[in-house]
């Protein structure tokens, strides 16, 4: 998806849904890794993180869209636009905002090791010393399955 597209998306969803116009730039952020969206106070512009239209889909973004234009609507009328506000709760289940995005994906995992007692697996991106660390569950000893 191209930022035209998001751009265009985020008119429609504000139109459709909020029956009022999003008059400002919507962006994707590949920089951001722990929330879906932002909305910026000063400038009223919005992001988005890509790796979360890449990881869910336009259904996910959609949402986030919304959860963000929550924020937006509210803060252009002067009314609750933060989290924890009655108006921003009220808009947002109106809608069928989520509250929290999905977590992303991770595989960047490249050590994997299991217990020999009862076998747990653990999943380390670094290599542990195995004469140091023991199983968390029973204390066995760990040895290595696989190295990626």
């Amino acid at each position: 998806m191209t930022e035209e597209e998001l751009q265009q998306l985020v008119e429609a969803v504000s139109l459709e849904w909020f029956e009022r116009p999003f008059r400002h730039t919507a962006v994707f952020n590949r920089r951001l890794r722990t929330t879906g969206g932002r909305y910026f106070l000063r400038t009223h512009n919005l992001e988005f993180n890509y790796r979360q239209y890449e990881a869910y889909g336009i259904e996910t973004l959609t949402a986030i869209i919304k959860h963000e234009l929550c924020h937006y609507h509210l803060h252009i009328e002067g009314k609750g636009y933060k989290h924890r506000d009655r108006d921003f709760k009220v808009l947002s289940s109106h809608v069928g905002a989520p509250r929290y995005c999905e977590a992303l994906p991770e595989h960047h995992y490249s050590y994997e090791y299991h217990c020999v007692h009862c076998g747990q697996v653990y999943l380390r991106k670094r290599m542990i010393d195995l004469s140091r660390y023991s199983c968390g569950k029973c204390r066995g000893k760990l040895q290595l399955t696989r190295k990626v």
